[in-house]
Parts: structure tokens; sequence; C-alpha cells
């Protein structure tokens, strides 16, 4: 094996020990927050269980159990760079996920928490992952990629850095990018709670290509994992829409819609959605959009 194929590989396994260790380390984290009580735990394992959680959270509620504890961590120690990097990123995520009611404050809360982490810890990755997300959401898709790549260089084997920086790419109107991205974060991570991230960002890629099958494909595997992500229902709606599986693509789209029943236009969603270059734009009108108008979503 060579030199960078080896370097790899050994990659891939670390990663896999630190998901083991993880699991183990959010059980025994848990136990004792059930046996204490979540008030009174220690910072440390409140930070774990809240992670724990974050990395769990299918829905906005569960996304939202860990913010509290995290807002709980702060509490107790309002210098918690741990604490911080959690409530920014959770609040982050409510925003892109399509569940936030309140988005430019939760962007603006965001940005303080997650500038005050790395002004204490410039080299934590995830506090780095977490800007990225944010700057991509508010369209500061340069700053968005370089706070990626960073994350990258920090922790080589951060699989959801990957995605989420493919994501950027996407909206850079970079579909092809994303691809190899996403192909890489596979590989350093085949299964866990952030995969399903890794099909939705490969899914969405093959869409603005065009590659029709690849697109279906890659959002059945995203909905499997998690069918309450607006987004992913949405993908699959268009990819079905423009392979014209129309019954189906139907059937996809009343589901989306019941997840956000207010995003059931093209123009509510460009509404809420502020973010992505002309380039991506451009794409998605000749792909996206024309599946969704086959599916049944209305223009306005």
């Amino acid at each position: 094996m060579d030199p960078a194929n080896l370097a790899q590989a050994q990659n891939e396994i670390l990663g896999r020990l630190a998901r083991t260790l993880s699991r183990k380390l959010v059980e025994a984290a848990g136990l004792r927050i059930g046996q204490q009580g979540a008030l009174d735990a220690d910072p440390h394992d409140l930070l774990i269980y809240g992670w724990a959680l974050f990395n769990r959270a299918t829905t906005a509620t569960i996304l939202r159990e860990s913010q509290l504890v995290f807002e709980r961590v702060l509490e107790i120690e309002p210098n918690s760079v741990g604490a911080k990097i959690g409530i920014g990123y959770a609040l982050a995520v409510n925003v892109a996920n399509y569940w936030s009611t309140s988005v430019e404050q939760d962007k603006a809360r965001a940005e303080q928490l997650l500038l005050e982490a790395i002004e204490q810890d410039a080299n934590d990755a995830r506090a780095r992952a977490a800007l990225g997300l944010l700057r991509r959401l508010q369209n500061r898709l340069e700053e968005s990629r370089i706070e990626f790549e960073t994350a990258i260089a920090l922790e080589p084997n951060y699989a959801a850095a990957f995605w989420m920086l493919g994501t950027t790419l996407i909206l850079l109107g970079q579909p092809d990018a994303a691809i190899l991205l996403g192909e890489k974060g596979l590989r350093f991570s085949p299964s866990g709670e952030a995969v399903p991230i890794g099909y939705m960002t490969m899914g969405q890629a093959h869409l603005l290509l065009g590659h029709v099958e690849q697109a279906i494909e890659f959002t059945r595997k995203a909905r499997a994992s998690n069918p309450r992500i607006y987004i992913t229902n949405t993908l699959l709606a268009a990819a079905l829409g423009l392979k014209g599986e129309l019954d189906e693509a139907r059937a996809v789209l009343v589901e989306a819609i019941k997840l956000r029943p207010e995003l059931n236009s093209l123009a509510r969603w460009r509404a809420y959605m502020t973010w992505g270059s002309p380039e991506y734009w451009a794409l998605r009108e000749r792909t996206m959009n024309v599946g969704l108008r086959r599916a049944g979503m209305p223009d306005e």
C-alpha cells in the first residue's frame, strides 16, 4: 500500500475508534445524568449528553432539547467554549433545516456565541464547522468554504465537515466538486447519525447536474434514514418529478408540505432560503424547480 493510501486507511480506522469511544462516553454520561438529575449534573457530563442529543436531532424538538442542555452548561460555566459552540451550532441547524421561526434572531445569537468560542479556542474543528454553516446561511459562501476547509485541516476525518463543505460548494454552483467531497466523507463514515447529511448532499448535487437516477438513489437513502426532514422529501419529490414518476413525486411532495405547511410554493421557499449564488439558482431553475413544478408545487 502506498503511503497516501496507508495514511487514509489509518485515518478511517482512527475515526471509527473515536466514534466507538464517543458512544461509550455518551452512555456513561447519560447514566450519570439519569442518576443525578439534569439540573445537578456535572457540566462535562451535560456537554457529552447535549452533543449526543444534537447528533440524534432528527426533529426540531430533539434539537431544542440539545440546545437547552447547552444553555444549562452556559448558566453553570459562562465561559464554556463547548456550550457556546453547542448553542451556536443548534441555532444554525435550526435555520438550515427550515425549522426556525425567528431566523434573523437565531443567526445573530449563533454568530455572537461562535465568534466568542473561536476567540477562546481558534483550533476547535466543531466551532469552525458551525461557523461555516452559519456563514452559508448568511450567504457569505466563500467565508463558509474557508471555515469548513479549516475544520477539515484541524480534523481530517471529520466526515460531516466534508458534506457540509459540499453543500456550500453546491450553493457556489459547483455540484461536481460536492460529489467528490460527499464520496470522501462516506469513506470516512459509512454509517452513523450524520450519514443522512452525506446522502442528502450527494442527492442534491446529482439533481442539479440532471443525474436523475443517482439523485433518486441518494435522496431515498437520506429519506429512509430520516423521513422528518422537509428538504430531503422535497429533493426526492423534485428528482421523481424530473424523471416523470409523477404519482410518487406528488405523494412525496405532500409529505414534505405536511412537515412545513408554510413552505408550500417556490416563492415561499425562496423567501426563506436567502442563500445561494446566481450560478446555483440558475442550475436549480433548470432541474430542481422543473421537477417540483411537475410534482405539483406552484410558483406562488
